[in-house]
C-alpha cells in the first residue's frame, strides 16, 4: 500500500532540492540510453552513472556489464553528467522509476536521503565498516550510510618539472599563498603561463576554489568573511595579473587540464583522475599539495561517488541489487573497480595494495586521508544552496563585475536564503 502521508512529504522535499540544484531546467541526458522504470524486467536492472566518458567498450563500461552477469542478470547502463544524474534521480523518484543502482556524486547522496528515496546500506545489509570515516560520511545521515563509496578523489597541484627548473623555481619552495604567487610571477618572466584551473559555474567551479577557500579559514556558512574575500581576493590577482587564463570562468576541470597537457603551463590544480593523462603528456611532472594561506596543506575535498540502491515498490529486487553493488565494492573488488576509474580506494587495505602497485599514488593516499567533506559539518542538503551562490561569486568577481568582498556579500544572503 502507498505510504499518502510520506508521498506528500516526499514531493514538497523533491520540489525544494530539485529548485535548489536547477532541476526545473535542462534534465537531457548527455551519455547514451534512457531511462525506464525498473520494474518492468526482473531480468534487466537499470543502473545509472555520471561516467558519459566512459562507452560500453571502456573498461568501466565492461565492469559493470561483468557485474550483472556475476549477479545473472542484464545490466542497462545509462551514463549521464553529474548535474543532470542528481536532476534525473530526483525527477525519477518523482515518477517512481528510480534506477536499480546508481552511482552518484557524494554531495548529492543527503538531497536524495531527505527526498526518501535511498536505501540504509544496513538495512540492505551491506557492510561498510572497513570505509574510511572521512570518506563515508559524506554519505552518512543521522548515524546511517546510505550508499558504499566506490573510491575517493581530491584536488592537488601538477607542476611542469622542465617550466619550474627554468624559472628556478624549486616546487618544495611551494608551502603558502605568497610563495606559490611569487613563483607565478618567475614563470611569467620566462614567457610561459603560470596555473590554470577550473572557475566555471557549476559544482566544479566550487570544488575547485574550496581549497582556497579553506586554506584561508573560511568557513560554509559565513561566504562573505574576511577569509573567504581573501581567498577570491587570491584568483583575482592571479586573473589580472596574467598568472591565470581568463578562461578559467568556463574552464571545467577537463579543459583546464587539456591546458596544462599543452606543456604551456606550470601548474595545474587537478585531481586524481588526471594521473593517466599525466602520464601521457609527454613531459616529466610532479605533484605538490595545495598550500593554505600561512603554509601547510590546505584542505581539500572530498571527491567520488556512493553507490546506492534506490527504494523500489518490488522489493525482491533488492537482492540482486546487492549483489552488483557487492561487486563493485567488495575487499575483493575495490582494486579493479578504483584501478579502472583512478580512484583512491575508500579503504587503508585497498590504499596500500594501490600503493604498491603504483607509488605514483602515495601523496593522493594522505590527501583523501585529510580531506573534508563538502556536506560535512552539519550542512546536508543545505551545501547545494551554499554553493551555487558561491561559484556565482567566483564568477562574478574574476570577471570584474564585483569585488570579491561584494560578491561574497551577495552569495552569502542568497545562501542565507537557502
Amino acid at each position: 500500500m502507498r505510504n499518502t502521508r510520506r508521498t506528500h512529504r516526499t514531493r514538497r522535499t523533491l520540489l525544494i532540492a530539485l529548485t535548489a540544484t536547477g532541476a526545473l531546467v535542462s534534465v537531457a541526458a548527455c551519455g547514451s540510453g534512457s531511462s525506464s522504470s525498473s520494474s518492468g524486467d526482473s531480468k534487466t536492472y537499470a543502473f545509472w552513472d555520471p561516467y558519459p566518458q566512459f562507452d560500453a567498450s571502456s573498461d568501466w563500461g565492461k565492469r559493470v556489464a561483468q557485474c550483472g552477469t556475476r549477479a545473472g542478470v542484464k545490466i542497462k547502463r545509462t551514463a549521464y553528467d553529474t548535474t543532470d544524474l542528481g536532476n534525473k534521480a530526483l525527477l525519477a523518484a518523482q515518477q517512481g522509476n528510480a534506477p536499480d543502482v546508481m552511482l552518484v556524486d557524494n554531495p548529492v547522496v543527503s538531497t536524495l536521503v531527505e527526498a526518501g528515496i535511498l536505501n540504509k546500506t544496513s538495512d540492505l545489509g551491506l557492510d561498510t565498516s572497513s570505509i574510511q570515516k572521512n570518506i563515508i560520511g559524506a554519505g552518512t545521515l543521522g548515524g546511517a550510510a546510505y550508499g558504499i563509496p566506490v573510491g575517493a578523489n581530491t584536488l592537488a597541484l601538477y607542476y611542469n618539472k622542465k617550466i619550474l627548473a627554468a624559472a628556478h623555481v624549486d616546487p618544495a619552495s611551494v608551502k603558502d599563498w605568497a610563495s606559490l604567487t611569487a613563483a607565478l610571477k618567475k614563470v611569467k618572466a620566462t614567457g610561459k603561463k603560470g596555473i590554470t584551473f577550473s572557475a566555471i559555474n557549476t559544482e566544479e567551479g566550487s570544488f575547485q576554489f574550496l581549497p582556497w577557500f579553506w586554506g584561508a579559514g573560511g568557513d560554509l556558512t559565513k561566504l562573505n568573511s574576511p577569509e573567504g574575500a581573501a581567498a577570491l581576493g587570491l584568483w583575482k590577482q592571479w586573473v589580472d595579473s596574467g598568472y591565470a587564463p581568463k578562461d578559467v570562468l568556463n574552464n571545467t576541470q577537463t579543459t583546464s587540464w587539456q591546458e596544462f597537457a599543452t606543456g604551456e603551463y606550470a601548474f595545474s590544480e587537478n585531481g586524481t583522475w588526471q594521473l593517466g593523462n599525466a602520464d601521457k603528456a609527454g613531459f616529466g611532472y610532479g605533484i605538490v599539495n595545495i598550500p593554505a594561506r600561512n603554509g601547510g596543506s590546505a584542505p581539500v575535498p572530498t571527491g567520488g561517488e556512493f553507490v546506492t540502491v534506490p527504494v523500489q515498490k518490488d522489493t525482491a529486487r533488492y537482492d540482486v541489487s546487492k549483489k552488483i553493488v557487492t561487486c563493485l565494492t567488495s575487499a575483493t573488488s575495490l582494486l579493479a573497480t578504483d584501478t579502472t576509474l583512478m580512484y583512491v580506494a575508500p579503504t587503508a587495505a585497498v590504499q596500500a595494495q594501490q600503493v604498491a602497485k603504483n607509488a605514483e599514488l602515495k601523496p593522493w593516499v594522505a590527501a583523501v586521508a585529510a580531506a573534508r567533506g563538502r556536506t560535512s559539518g552539519g550542512l546536508g542538503t543545505k551545501y547545494p544552496t551554499i554553493s551555487q551562490p558561491l561559484w556565482t561569486a567566483v564568477q562574478s568577481a574574476l570577471s570584474g563585475g564585483k569585488s570579491p568582498q561584494a560578491a561574497l556579500d551577495v552569495a552569502q544572503s542568497a545562501a542565507g536564503k537557502g
